[in-house]
C-alpha cells in the first residue's frame, strides 16, 4: 500500500520513531499489540475480541465524519463507507496484528469540523495529525484516552479554549485522574496556529517522553514553568507569538539534547545567564527577539559551538556586544539591532567564516566601530569582503 509507505514514512520523520517495514504494513519496532493492552490475550478469544474493537474504530471514524460541515475534495464521502473496512480508508493505517487503527492522517484535505469525543475510542492510536484545516471548537476530554499517542499534530486550525489538561500527565497535585489518564507515549505535541488561551498547564511538563513541543501562535498567557527542564528529551521548543510573561527560567537551559529554542514575540522579561550555553553543546537555533530582555549579553557564548542563528533584536538589552560571538564559527545568522548596546562593535565578528545575514539594526545606545574615525571602517571592509554574507544591516548612531 503505497499509502501506508507515505505514512510511515512521515512518521519516521517527524518523530524519529523507529519502524519496521513487513510487506506493506509497518510496525512499530519493539511494541507489540500485546505490549499496548497489557495483558496477554487469549487466543481463543482474538477473533470475536478483533471483530468488536474494529467495530468501535469504525463508528469512532464515522462519528469524526459526522462532524465534518466540508469536505470539498470528497476524501471522506467517497472512502469513509461502512461497506468497506477501516483499514482501506484514506488516511487511515491499521496494525497487522489486531487490525486497530494505529495511523491517522486526514493533514491538508481542507477539511471544516469538530471533533468528536467518540475520537477518544481510537485507543490503539500511535500517531494523529489534523493539521492545515479548519477544525474548530475545543479539544474533547475523551483524547485522554489515546495512551499509546505519540505524535499528535493539530497545527493550522481554529481549536478555541484552554490547553486541554489531559495533555498533562499528572494533576497538579501528583495523582494521575482516573477520567484523565495519561498519554505516555507521547513524543510530539504541534498546537501550533490555533486560538488557545489561558495558561501552559505546569503538568505537562511532566512529559518526560516529548521531543518537540510546538505551543507557537496562539493566545497562551502566564510563565514559563520551571519543571520545563524535567523535558530532558526535547529537541526543538517553541513558544513563539503568545502572551508569555515573566523570565525564562534557567531549568530550560539544563536540557542538553535541545537544538531549537524559540521564544521570539512574546513579553519575557529579565536577563539571561552568563552560562546559557554551558550544557545546550547541540544547540543550532536561538530565537529570543521581540521580549522585553534586559541586562547584559552572557559573556560564555563559546559552548554553543554548533549555533547558526542566533536573535536577540528588539530587546532592551545594554552594555557590550560580547566579542565571544566571534567563536561560533557556524554561525550563519545574526541579529542584535533595536537593543541599547554600547561600546565597540567587535572585530571579531569577522572571524564568522559562514555568516549569511547580519542586522545590527538600530543600536540604540551609543556605539563606537573600532576603526576610532577612520574615513573607511573596519567591521564593514572585513565584512563586505565576505562572499558567504547575503544580507547586511549595520546602522545607528555611532560615537566616532
Amino acid at each position: 500500500m503505497e499509502e501506508a509507505k507515505e505514512i510511515g514514512t512521515l512518521i519516521a520523520t517527524a518523530s524519529k520513531l523507529d519502524l519496521d517495514e513487513t510487506g506493506s504494513t509497518f510496525n512499530l519496532v519493539g511494541y507489540s499489540d500485546a505490549d499496548y493492552e497489557g495483558h496477554l490475550v487469549d487466543r481463543k478469544s482474538t477473533t470475536a475480541m478483533t471483530h468488536t474493537n474494529v467495530t468501535t474504530d469504525q463508528l469512532a471514524l464515522l462519528s469524526l465524519k459526522s462532524q465534518i460541515i466540508s469536505d470539498p475534495f470528497h476524501y471522506l464521502n467517497e472512502s469513509w463507507s461502512p461497506a468497506t473496512s477501516v483499514c482501506h480508508w484514506v488516511g487511515v493505517t491499521c496494525g497487522s496484528r489486531h487490525q486497530r487503527v494505529k495511523f491517522l492522517n486526514l493533514s491538508n484535505m481542507a477539511l471544516t469540523g469538530k471533533i468528536p469525543c467518540e475520537l477518544g475510542n481510537l485507543t490503539f492510536l500511535v500517531f494523529l495529525n489534523l493539521g492545515s484545516n479548519n477544525f474548530h471548537g475545543n479539544l474533547p476530554r475523551e483524547m485522554a484516552r489515546l495512551h499509546r499517542l505519540k505524535v499528535l499534530d493539530l497545527s493550522f486550525n481554529s481549536f478555541s479554549g484552554e490547553v486541554p489538561s489531559y495533555l498533562a500527565f499528572n494533576s497538579l497535585d501528583g495523582q494521575i485522574p482516573k477520567e484523565i489518564g495519561d498519554v505516555e507515549y507521547l513524543r510530539n505535541l504541534n498546537l501550533y496556529g490555533n486560538n488557545l488561551i489561558g495558561s501552559i498547564p505546569p503538568s505537562l511538563m511532566n512529559a518526560s517522553r516529548l521531543e518537540t513541543l510546538d505551543l507557537s501562535r496562539n493566545l497562551l498567557q502566564g510563565n514559563i514553568s520551571e519543571g520545563i527542564g524535567n523535558l530532558h528529551n526535547l529537541n526543538f521548543l517553541s513558544k513563539q507569538d503568545n502572551h508569555l510573561t515573566g523570565s525564562i527560567p534557567f531549568t530550560i537551559f539544563n536540557i542538553s539534547k535541545i537544538k531549537v529554542l524559540a521564544l521570539t514575540k512574546n513579553s519575557l522579561s529579565g536577563d539571561l545567564p552568563n552560562g546559557l550555553c554551558n550544557d545546550l553543546t547541540i544547540l543550532k537555533e536561538l530565537y529570543l527577539s521581540y521580549n522585553k530582555f534586559h541586562g547584559r549579553m552572557p559573556t560564555i557564548l563559546s559552548n554553543c559551538s554548533q549555533l547558526q542563528m542566533l536573535s536577540l533584536s528588539y530587546n532592551e538589552f545594554n552594555g557590550p556586544i560580547q566579542s565571544e560571538i566571534g567563536k561560533l564559527s557556524n554561525l550563519q545568522e545574526l541579529y542584535l539591532g533595536y537593543n541599547h548596546f554600547t561600546g565597540i562593535i567587535p572585530l571579531e565578528l569577522g572571524n564568522l567564516v559562514n555568516l549569511m545575514e547580519l542586522d545590527m539594526g538600530v543600536l540604540n545606545g551609543k556605539w563606537r566601530n573600532q576603526s576610532e574615525g577612520k574615513e573607511t571602517p573596519k567591521l564593514e571592509s572585513v565584512l563586505f569582503a565576505k562572499e558567504s554574507l547575503l544580507f547586511s544591516h549595520i546602522g545607528g548612531r555611532r560615537e566616532l
